[in-house]
């Protein structure tokens, strides 16, 4: 299997940095060519555009920013007619009709599509150990089912294209959520004199804990945002995703917005730190 790779970011290095140390031959390609150096020398092949991708393997898998960042490489008058016979595997954070209308032009240009977004950072991509949600017809699923199983072990359909675009975003909304309302938690707590320990004591042995919690107290009370796994733009965008989606079906989003305000500010600052700055912002 040829298997192609498009954004090599954050989680795409080392996603191609496993199939490769996997014996798998890998195409990659990125918009900021230094960033494809360490996967060249890890025997990758570089491709000069998106288009060559396309042209010289079976299987692409995308870990792109957002929908845009996919129409523009994937689905340009060029590229279209590169799509039939392709299997495109949609591995970023995208909105559910964003999903379902790439996954609608690649099957007319004749292409495979699954959605099959991951739940995990760089150190589970690293170890293949992502937790996988698809969303496909159940032959495709079939199809990348050796790819997928690569990069975390049991990848898990959810359902047709959309859903798991949706499970995606209602875990991410809950790392908005869990964040922010932790660091609210702990600055309060800060703010009245009570140990940062017997806060974390109490709450570790609680139903509330979340092991989250843990991995991210260092970074806050540290104020170390560097080196970030997830930055806090993306939990923005992803936040900013859910809302919309959750609007359209008439749910209530008062509690996304006030989250959405406090991820902003801490965007002022720390755009591309690590999203535990959220404290930041509300210990201002």
């Amino acid at each position: 299997m040829q298997i192609g790779l498009i954004g090599t970011g954050l989680m795409g290095a080392p996603m191609a940095q496993r199939l490769i140390e996997l014996g798998h031959a890998v195409t990659v390609f990125n918009r900021t060519v230094a960033k494809l150096e360490p996967l060249q020398a890890a025997g990758a092949t570089l491709a000069d555009s998106p288009l060559q991708v396309l042209q010289t393997t079976d299987v692409i898998v995308l870990m792109l920013t957002n929908a845009d960042a996919i129409q523009q490489s994937l689905l340009t008058p060029a590229t279209i007619p590169a799509l039939n016979g392709r299997t495109i595997v949609q591995m970023g954070t995208i909105a559910p009709n964003e999903s379902k209308a790439i996954h609608a032009q690649v099957q007319s240009a004749g292409g495979t599509y699954l959605e099959a977004p991951v739940l995990g950072s760089i150190p589970e991509a690293k170890a293949g150990s992502l937790l996988i949600m698809v969303g496909a017809a159940p032959p495709a699923f079939e199809q990348a089912f050796p790819l997928l199983t690569a990069l975390g072990p049991e990848p898990l359909l959810v359902g047709p294209v959309g859903t798991a675009a949706a499970l995606k975003l209602a875990l991410n909304q809950l790392i908005g959520g869990l964040t922010t309302t932790f660091a609210t938690s702990l600055s309060f707590c800060q703010a009245y004199g009570v140990e940062v320990e017997t806060f974390m004591q109490i709450l570790r042995n609680s139903a509330l804990y979340a092991p989250t919690f843990d991995k991210k107290l260092t970074r806050m009370l540290d104020q170390n945002f560097e080196n970030p796994n997830f930055p806090t733009k993306h939990l923005l965008k992803d936040m900013t995703l859910f809302q919309q989606a959750a609007q359209s079906e008439k749910l209530p989003t008062e509690n996304i917005e006030a989250i959405q305000n406090i991820i902003q500010r801490a965007m002022a600052r720390f755009a591309d730190a690590d999203y535990s700055s959220i404290y930041s912002a509300i210990k201002e």
